[in-house]
């Protein structure tokens, strides 16, 4: 059976980790949107410690259940803006963040419809940053077919997975936080996020 994955909004370190060593990624929306799961939300490192991005979606009425490749971003409220306010904040002073700053302001512009595309587009431009040659495919079968990995999005899941430390803006206040969103490794490890990234020994059991 296929092993398929649901694109995650800015990926953490074992989703991200995990992407990187399969030689193509199967990326699946067909299945209906569930909340509780990093599908539009990430984590980051803020001044009070962890800090949890949400991206809005919106929600049909008479529609009890949606695709997960048809749910749509809602822009009603100025998410992006806010989004970006934070990121700023967070990793302004982390060494490599006015090195990939212009690279990702952009997708905190310009508008998408669809999450399940916003996610992958994303994740595509992450790739392009650590250098990693990124190959996947959009599939449309069957569930029976396919063998979800579903546990690489979901907010509720703990890893057994133990963290390499690296030296994080406010590691200082609130210790080291690991399995943040991809975006805290590739501020504060810049050219050695992939290596990084690389020497994660996952247990995702």
């Amino acid at each position: 059976m296929k092993l398929v994955l649901f694109p995650a909004y800015l990926p953490n370190v074992i989703n991200f980790s995990w992407m990187m060593k399969q030689p193509k990624v199967y990326f699946y929306g067909e299945l209906s949107y569930r909340k509780q799961s990093f599908r539009n939300r990430a984590e980051i490192y803020g001044a009070n410690g962890k800090l949890k991005l949400t991206i809005p979606i919106k929600h049909s009425k008479g529609v009890i259940r949606k695709s997960y490749k048809n749910v749509s971003i809602d822009y009603d409220r100025n998410w992006q803006k806010i989004h970006w306010k934070s990121i700023c904040s967070a990793y302004r002073s982390s060494p490599y963040f006015e090195y990939y700053e212009s690279e990702l302001y952009p997708f905190f512009q310009k508008k998408q419809v669809a999450l399940f595309h916003f996610n992958i587009i994303l994740i595509e431009k992450l790739m392009f940053l650590i250098e990693h040659s990124f190959d996947y495919q959009i599939v449309n079968c069957s569930p029976t077919e396919l063998d979800i990995l579903d546990s690489l999005i979901s907010a509720k899941k703990v890893f057994k997975t133990k963290f390499k430390t690296y030296i994080q803006v406010f590691r200082n206040k609130y210790g080291f936080i690991p399995n943040l969103s991809i975006l805290d490794v590739l501020f504060n490890l810049g050219p050695e996020t992939k290596r990084y990234l690389n020497n994660v020994k996952l247990d995702l059991n």
